[in-house]
């Protein structure tokens, strides 16, 4: 490891700030229940990998960095409470409230990591999740590399897709949100992982067309989607693989944007947090007596379940009784939560280099049963899944056969 440690250089640093100043950053951008809930949980920590050009010879990597770093600056006017930092204000009844400021670069809300290798570029992306889901993150991503290969898009000037910075609440209710809190050890606690084992597996949409027909055909049914097929055969094969027992309780939550729920729904370019887990839950004995179809027509259940009524509920009901997400609390041994998503554009941001070879991500937010979802680099409907367990439960889920019937180890 020493010697891998000596071979890296770093080579410089700065902070990260808009090109120039607009109107509305020169207001508080105040934080909605559902950001305010993610308080507790890690920084969202996603990045992609590119090949290095071969046969260019105008290309120079210091000249890369350069204009990358140009074009994000240009992206950050339109992206503005990325550039800010939490702000507290305790008022008199003893409640805190929290907001976005711009007057400061004490615990950036955003960081960006440039590797340059050998023979590639690294791009990573850390972004504050009581900022944004990760509907509002890849919407960062896409709209820099939009500018960046506009060469910087006159300024920022015009872009395809300018994000909405303020907050929704239900009718009746205002901003800021107070809390019951008047410290921020109230409410914020660091979560130690056990160890873990990590593992990408792809899934042709030849073999997720597969799984839809299946589910169908033995729910008897033609509702089920791709996803909740795909979904309940990970949650049928991770309790195989963490052995749990037949009568203990288990839970398949699956992340959900809330955006085309409300009525009217939101619009896309919500740069917020947007975002609730659906649910379905399940004795472990009888999710692996049962079909595929059964459990699958479950999730869709928990899915269509979720409308313009249950999200307006939530929200209401978090803004009487505010409660921020912990995860040793949040989730269950025994469970899978899905989260991130095949939808988003996460290859369409290429910088000049072309698509990317692979999405990766970080340490953040990661536990038994964590499994987040990526498009295909191939495209054309194909997922990527990673899925974090213990070692020993990912050593059975690598030889379970209805698993690797349907996947293979993604290079």
């Amino acid at each position: 490891m020493g010697e891998y440690l000596a071979a890296i250089k770093h080579v410089s640093e700065c902070f990260i700030k808009p090109k120039y100043e607009v109107e509305e950053s020169k207001q508080p951008c105040h934080l909605g229940p559902w950001d305010l809930a993610m308080l507790s949980v890690n920084y969202i920590q996603k990045g992609l990998l590119f090949a290095k050009p071969q046969n260019d010879p105008e290309y120079s990597t210091d000249k890369f960095l350069d204009d990358l770093k140009e074009s994000l600056f240009v992206t950050l006017v339109r992206f503005y409470p990325l550039a800010g930092q939490l702000a507290t204000r305790v008022d008199e009844d003893k409640h805190e409230s929290l907001a976005v400021n711009y007057d400061g670069h004490t615990q950036p809300l955003l960081s960006v990591r440039i590797t340059a290798l050998l023979d590639g570029i690294f791009i990573g992306v850390s972004m504050n999740h009581v900022l944004g889901d990760g509907v509002a993150y890849w919407h960062f991503w896409n709209t820099w590399s939009e500018i960046h290969m506009a060469k910087f898009a006159n300024e920022c000037s015009v872009i395809s897709n300018p994000p909405i910075h303020k907050r929704w609440l239900p009718d009746g209710y205002t901003l800021p949100v107070p809390l019951p809190f008047t410290h921020p050890e109230e409410f914020i606690r660091r979560y130690e992982r056990p160890p873990l084992r990590e593992r990408i597996f792809h899934f042709s949409s030849e073999s997720i067309a597969r799984l839809k027909a299946k589910a169908n055909a033995e729910s008897k049914t033609s509702k089920i989607s791709s996803f909740q097929a795909l979904s309940a055969l990970v949650w049928r094969s991770i309790v195989r693989a963490n052995c749990v027992t037949h009568d203990e309780i288990t839970n398949c939550r699956l992340a959900t944007n809330n955006r085309p729920r409300l009525d009217p729904p939101l619009p896309k370019t919500y740069f917020a947090n947007a975002l609730n887990a659906v649910k379905a839950t399940s004795i472990a004995g009888e999710l692996l007596e049962q079909s595929l179809g059964w459990a699958a027509l479950m999730l869709h259940h928990a899915v269509a379940n979720h409308t313009d009524k249950t999200v307006r509920e939530f929200v209401i009901g978090w803004v009487k009784s505010p409660v921020v997400y912990q995860f040793e609390t949040m989730f269950d041994p025994n469970g899978v939560m899905m989260g991130s998503s095949p939808r988003f554009d996460m290859y369409g941001n290429e910088f000049g280099l072309g698509k990317a070879l692979a999405v990766r991500s970080g340490y953040a937010n990661k536990f038994v049963g964590k499994v987040s979802s990526y498009p295909g680099c191939e495209g054309g409907g194909s997922v990527d899944l990673e899925i974090c367990l213990s070692p020993d439960s990912m050593r059975v889920l690598e030889s379970d056969q209805e698993f690797m019937a349907a996947a293979y180890f993604a290079p």
